[in-house]
């Protein structure tokens, strides 16, 4: 790490957690490869549009951190591998060879197919508060939609969705729980390691009892054609199971801030709700929630911008500053529903471009645009700068609250119980 680095500590504070867009401006016009020092790894973030995209096809940035003199465990923690040697962290003949399995049995027919249970689930969701004008709208809609439209797809019984829910977040609220450094990883750990226990009994189950879901589906695939080991059922499993729901979440949750906080905008889109397919990818651009692709390894010295990036280094292609790049959008920092749709990272780019990009858009589209229809008057339940967030450090960019108000009225009337009072709803 050269003598240039700058401190982690001094780009990821509290200000950065709450709006991290002028320090990636600041990153990107000063040093666009920027090295990033800190007590646990040194890495290189990458800020540019142009250098983002290129170094997302760089074939010198290695997938793969579990080689020879590779820092994930180190990292991620002793149990890590056990659920994250999948597809994402595998570079080609081996991803290529893992993707095509997956994306075999996640058919655009078997998507299109949860369409009708997506807008169930959204109904079903909101019914719980419509009554009480009030929600704490990421527990009670923005997590539970996308996880509840996974399991399902996966196949995981419906009475475990609580508890593997539990164990997701535990994952994703790391440094954000009021625990200790100690206590946050040992807490992180278990969560580990009960959720790879929970899978890889979930996929001997579906392979003695198959049903009609992706598990049993994969299965299928690798007892007929030894095309997955047993190891790679698991990881993919898991894989599906995070990246299927959180990020989806996060940005549900990321959307509606953007939103309200930008009341002109949500008046056009309320008032031309044609645009929501659009307006999704706006607000992807807009306030993405994976600010940072997942981790790569320099498997050589390479150059960007005139910076040597020395073999074994980990890069960070910072998709969120690349997406307001004004070399690449005007007025980046605006958000314009109407804005000409242009290429945007917020998917990643090339091979491992999202898997899931039409689960993902097809939820936001059905999620977000209820969200509109149904609850009148919505507004923010805290002053905005009240929102608590993931931490900075964070590999999402997300709330862990997000109270809201709006105009109660009746659940639906179509013979099915509104549910009862949310937590939120029951002490405010």
């Amino acid at each position: 790490m050269t003598e240039q680095a700058v401190r982690a500590s001094e780009v990821y504070t509290d200000e950065f957690a709450v709006d991290p867009y002028p320090t990636f401006a600041r990153l990107r016009a000063e040093t666009p490869v920027c090295p990033v020092s800190s007590p646990r790894f040194d890495s290189y973030l990458i800020t540019g549009f142009d250098d983002a995209r290129a170094a997302l096809t760089d074939p010198r940035l290695s997938k793969d951190l579990y080689g020879p003199g590779r820092h994930y465990l180190r990292i991620f923690g002793p149990n890590s591998e056990a659920l994250n040697r999948n597809m994402l962290n595998a570079d080609p003949p081996e991803h290529t060879r893992l993707r095509r399995i997956v994306s075999q049995a996640f058919s655009p027919r078997r998507i299109e197919a949860l369409r009708p249970r997506v807008a169930e689930i959204v109904d079903d969701l909101l019914d719980r508060v419509l009554p009480h004008g009030r929600a704490e709208l990421m527990h009670d809609f923005a997590i539970p939609l996308p996880m509840r439209v996974i399991s399902e797809l996966l196949g995981i019984p419906e009475a475990d969705h609580d508890r593997v829910l539990d164990w997701t977040q535990v994952i994703r609220t790391s440094g954000s729980a009021g625990r200790s450094p100690e206590q946050d990883r040992a807490a992180v750990q278990e969560a580990q390691l009960r959720l790879y226990h929970y899978l890889a009994d979930l996929v001997q189950s579906k392979r003695a009892h198959p049903g009609d879901d992706l598990v049993s589906a994969l299965i299928e695939d690798c007892d007929q054609a030894g095309k997955l080991s047993e190891a790679e059922l698991v990881t993919t499993t898991f894989l599906l199971l995070f990246a299927g729901h959180q990020t989806t979440a996060d940005f549900l949750g990321n959307a509606t801030v953007a939103l309200l906080t930008h009341p002109d905008q949500l008046d056009v889109l309320r008032a031309r709700p044609e645009l929501l397919p659009s307006a999704i990818e706006e607000l992807l651009r807009f306030d993405g929630p994976l600010p940072v692709a997942s981790p790569r390894i320099a498997t050589e010295d390479i150059e960007y911008r005139g910076v040597r990036i020395p073999q074994g280094a980990i890069v960070g292609v910072v998709l969120n500053a690349a997406n307001h790049d004004p070399a690449q959008f005007a007025d980046p920092d605006r958000l314009d529903l109407c804005r000409e749709r242009g290429p945007h990272l917020g998917f990643g780019y090339g091979v491992h471009y999202c898997l899931g990009v039409s689960l993902a858009r097809m939820e936001a589209r059905i999620g977000l645009g209820a969200l509109l229809r149904r609850l009148p008057e919505l507004r923010f339940g805290v002053p905005v700068g009240e929102l608590r967030r993931l931490p900075a450090a964070s590999p999402f960019r997300g709330l862990l609250e997000l109270p809201v108000r709006f105009t109660a009225s009746p659940a639906r009337t179509d013979g099915r119980p509104a549910g009862v009072p949310t937590r939120a709803a029951s002490h405010q």
